[in-house]
């Protein structure tokens, strides 16, 4: 129990020495209409630094790695079919249906799925 507690407090102290170190050498730059514009060769810039973001493209690649994640947790489901109670199995896959269709749902209601608009 003397180990942990000891460890506990080495990892704290290690951690707030760390901070403080951190904290005094960091650089503090002060924020300059000049220093943040972008720098091109001297000259004012042509054109806008930030290129304009489509938040669909966003939205629907969000999506995608979402029913990615998704599908990975559903290929293992067949596997453990073998080893699990039919009963059990089956309520797990409808449960986990079930909340796919409902956020599926709920994205349809709030017009996410619509590209253009």
């Amino acid at each position: 129990m003397i180990m942990i507690m000891i460890s506990t407090l080495l990892a704290l102290v290690i951690s707030l020495i760390l901070m403080m170190a951190c904290t005094l050498i960091a650089k503090k730059s002060i924020l300059d209409r000049e220093k943040m514009s972008p720098f091109e060769c001297g000259f004012d810039p042509k054109s806008s630094s930030r290129m304009p973001f489509s938040i669909q493209f966003f939205l629907i690649a969000v999506l995608f790695l979402i029913f990615d994640i998704e599908i990975v947790i559903i290929l293992p489901m067949i596997i453990t079919l073998k080893s699990s109670s039919l009963i059990m199995w089956m309520i797990t896959v409808t449960v986990f249906i079930f909340i796919l269709i409902a956020g599926l749902y709920h994205e349809w209601n709030n017009s996410v799925l619509e590209w253009a608009k």
